[in-house]
């Protein structure tokens, strides 16, 4: 059964809080630690357990390094609360070199790995999501691009074990909104820079992916999890409706004001009470147009299925008299309704707006009267029902009997009630 996943990025995104939180879900560890002993990769084994923050339980998902494979790019150092003020190459009494990969070497490993076809397609995308930034930021072409941040073991592990969860899961439509960065600067193999890092702000700008700029002093967002974001994010709205089956809390490394927690929520959209819930309204300022010409527009927006149609006077800048449109209309006729105000006004621009709305359960009904048959308008309520002799019957029964239209009117409400 497919499943829709929310993620709610308040304190960013980084692989092993998204692996974490998929886990918390309810993802099979068991399926997980089988396909990580798969991958041909020496020096690391995972660790999943349960940790506190801000008062809160949360799955922990651990990588762990032997110290031959320790990375010390950002990363890495936002995974594991590292600050070194040291370059990549300058360890004191030890030296030892990270393994440098290209992405080919990567695909080559996943395609090694024991995981479904589903999940090597996911780590396949977002590593080559990466390689894109990484290639971007350092003004090669990915097939020469060598990165030793997701070239390192544990980015290998972080976006596999993401990628195997995600589909185990069997998640196909993910919502995310927005991501939470960080501010300030963090440093890297190459130095110092700035908070989003290159690699981040490739990924978003790429997948227009919206950021929201924090006062938390660090990296919030890691280029893996911003490659993860981009990789399976389908929606960036949430339904306006829905049931949350169940939440999944994924914990990080770094210690911020902020607590470092990744939310996921496994949701259902619900349908709607009614069908006849929500209305838009389509709104325009006109003040150059005849009253003969607005009249003429206004039969054409009702003939063409506008539910209501009226103008109102407004005065607009400068002082100059205008009329002010509002149309009532269905969704799928708001296309067809603003053709015709954009042809046959002078308005260059309309406002649309989305209403709810709550209606009386209602029906139209044919009823004989002494004056003829009239076709009236039953309104249901709790406490009873009311009757609305339709316009185009009474103004047909007025000049057939020759009577005022007040009449007419209250000779079909009396006599109609009877036959409700």
């Amino acid at each position: 059964m497919n499943q829709t996943l929310y993620l709610e990025c308040y304190s960013g995104i980084s692989g092993d809080m998204m692996t974490a939180a998929l886990l918390d879900l309810g993802a099979d560890e068991k399926v997980l630690s089988e396909a990580l002993e798969s991958l041909p990769v020496k020096g690391v084994r995972t660790e999943v357990r349960r940790v506190s923050k801000a008062g809160l339980d949360a799955c922990d998902f651990h990588v762990i390094l032997d110290h031959e494979h320790e990375n010390h790019d950002h990363d890495m150092e936002y995974l594991h609360g590292h600050s070194h003020d040291h370059s990549h190459g300058d360890h004191g009494h030890h030296s030892h070199d990270h393994e440098h990969r290209g992405l080919a070497e990567i695909l080559e490993i996943l395609c090694r790995a024991q995981i479904t076809d589903g999940a090597r397609e996911k780590a396949v995308r977002i590593f080559e999501i990466l390689a894109e930034a990484e290639a971007k930021a350092h003004g090669t072409s990915i097939e020469k691009v060598h990165f030793h941040e997701v070239g390192a073991v544990d980015s290998i592990v972080d976006i596999t074990a993401a990628a195997v969860c995600l589909d185990n899961l069997q998640i196909d439509k993910v919502i995310i909104p927005v991501l939470c960065e960080g501010s300030g600067s963090v440093r890297c193999q190459h130095g110092v820079i700035p908070v989003p890092v290159p690699a981040v702000t490739a990924v978003t700008s790429k997948y227009s992916i919206p950021l929201h700029m924090t006062d938390v002093q660090g990296e919030l967002v890691t280029p893996t999890g911003a490659a993860i974001a981009a990789a399976i994010r389908t929606s960036a709205r949430l339904p306006e409706r829905f049931v949350i089956e169940k939440t999944g809390i994924g914990a990080g490394k770094r210690e911020y004001e902020r607590p470092s927690l990744l939310r996921a929520m496994l949701i259902r959209e619900t349908e709607n009470a009614s069908a006849g819930d929500y209305i838009y309204k389509l709104e325009s300022n006109i003040d150059d147009c005849t009253g003969e010409a607005l009249g003429y527009v206004m039969e054409r927006l009702m003939k063409a299925g506008a539910r209501d149609v009226h103008y109102t006077p407004v005065f607009m800048k400068k002082n100059r008299p205008a009329y002010q449109l509002n149309v009532i209309c269905k969704e799928e006729d708001i296309e067809k309704l603003e053709g015709i105000i954009f042809r046959e006004t002078t308005t260059i621009g309309i406002r649309r707006q989305k209403m709810e709305r709550s209606v009386l359960k209602r029906q139209v009904k044919t009823v004989k009267t002494s004056l003829g048959e009239a076709r009236i308008k039953v309104c249901f309520m709790e406490n009873g029902m009311r009757a609305y002799p339709e316009y185009e019957s009474v103004r047909e029964l007025c000049r057939k009997n020759g009577l005022s239209f007040q009449e007419t009117y209250q000779r079909i409400e009396e006599e109609c009630y009877g036959q409700i």
